[in-house]
Formats: C-alpha cells, structure tokens, sequence
C-alpha cells in the first residue's frame, strides 16, 4: 500500500516560518506530501507579514491559525523539520529530524519576510524531490 508521505513543520508560535512551509509544500507537491505545521508555544494569529508574503505568490494562508504542537503529531510524521523550536520539540524514535536555520519572521515588515518566504521555497523544492523519489521506508531514516 502506497501512502503520501507526511512532514510537519514545528517553530515556536507556529505563525511564520512553519506555516508558510506547509502551504508551500502542499502548494508545490500538488497535494503529493502531506503537510502539516504546529507550534511549541503558539501565537493568537498568523504573522499578518507572512500571510501577505505567502499571497504575493498565490497562497492564500489568512485562514489559517497556529497550532499547539502535540506528540501524537510528531509520531504520525515521516520527517519532522524544526525552525527554531529547540528543546520544546518532542522527539520520538523512528521519526526523522531536520532543522532548518531561518531567520524568525516575528515582528518583521514585508520586506523582511520575502526573503525567509524565498529561502523556505527553495527548500521546499528539494524536499519535495527528496520525498518523491525515496523508496517510504528511506524518509523515516
């Protein structure tokens, strides 16, 4: 049986760079990859900064809110990429880690954004290429 494969994005308040890199991903895989972001301490509402970056290339995140990061969640992912989360982020065995250094959106103008929204694509990109040529049982190691 074939299934998507599953990454979660987890920053701290899960308002910025997480949430931009799960609608990329689900943007850009087409719906391949499943996509999810959660935060360790999430914020009241998406960065309004990160909404408007994210529509300038056709994504539309405004509807979207942060989320509190749940072990269950981490557990049901194939690749869990942090982004700032440090300690706070569960870690399970069997589950696959990255940490992508980017620089925190909070607090930041549009100008500042659209570069952290570009260097999230970029990666995006690869990521997708990574998960979509791996055999299932390669992305969980």
């Amino acid at each position: 049986m074939n299934r998507k494969p599953s990454v979660l994005f987890v920053c701290v308040h899960n308002a910025g760079r997480s949430q931009m890199a799960a609608a990329l991903l689900a943007n850009l895989s087409a719906g391949q990859i499943e996509a999810r972001s959660a935060g360790s301490a999430p914020a009241d509402a998406v960065n309004p900064a990160a909404v408007q970056a994210m529509k300038e290339v056709g994504i539309d995140i405004c509807a979207e809110v942060p989320k509190i990061l749940e072990p269950h969640a981490v557990e049901a992912a194939d690749l869990v990429i942090t982004m700032g989360c440090g300690d706070s982020c569960p870690v399970f065995a069997g589950t696959r880690y990255e940490d992508w250094v980017l620089d925190d959106p909070a607090g930041q103008g549009i100008e500042a954004v659209r570069p952290i929204r570009d260097e999230i694509h970029a990666r995006i990109e690869s990521l997708i290429d990574r998960l979509l040529r791996a055999n299932p049982q390669e992305i969980r190691q």
